[in-house]
């Protein structure tokens, strides 16, 4: 039913079942690995209201399993892709996996995957950072270089009662910073690469 895929090695798509509604997938040398994608294989589908909630499990100093959410696959988003190389250092979440014995070993991780209902999967929240971002990385930055720029210039923000007259200084009101930043944004959303023109 589930496919799990890490750049540079074959395909996983036998995974493990721990559970009737419960696969796990190992990963060996999970150090090295930064992306994981867990996909269906189109073979069989969740059940009808169901999805599959992906974990990732890696062992703490003491040996311990460590499982945070990751994600979700439906039938309507039968793939997902997750960076997994920022989490080694996170804490732990609650996860449906806490009564197995699974074999843990310093450098092996394992990826989870537990069938529930939707409406659970959906007031679960996933570990932060472990989505891929669906930007690219120059849109990514000139995203966050617009919202240091403003929150910035916002941070000098002053009332007109609060201004002391100097005349070799020169305001910006700061509707037009936001004006500015607002259009930016636009501009940007609609074509990356309109500054080129």
């Amino acid at each position: 039913m589930f496919g799990c895929l890490v750049a540079g090695r074959l395909v996983q798509a036998a995974p493990q079942q721990v559970a009737e509604d419960k696969f796990v997938f190992d990963l060996p040398d999970y150090e090295n690995i930064n992306h994981v994608v867990v996909f269906m294989l189109g073979t069989i589908p969740f059940p009808e209201g169901m999805g599959g909630s992906v974990y990732f499990c890696y062992p703490d100093q003491n040996g311990m399993a460590v499982w945070q959410l990751l994600g979700f696959v439906t039938n309507e988003k039968p793939s997902a892709i997750f960076k997994i190389s920022g989490l080694k250092s996170g804490k732990g979440s609650q996860h449906p996996f806490g009564a197995m014995n699974l074999p843990q070993t310093p450098t092996v991780a394992q990826i989870g995957i537990s069938v529930e209902l939707l409406e659970n999967l959906a007031q679960q929240t996933p570990v932060a950072n472990a989505a891929v971002s669906s930007v690219d990385s120059f849109t990514e930055f000139t995203q966050k270089m617009l919202d240091n720029f403003y929150n910035f210039a916002s941070s000098f923000a002053v009332t007109q009662a609060q201004m002391t007259p100097n005349p070799s200084e020169a305001f910006i009101p700061a509707n037009v910073v936001l004006k500015w930043y607002e259009n930016f944004q636009r501009r940007l959303t609609q074509n990356p690469f309109f500054w080129k023109t």
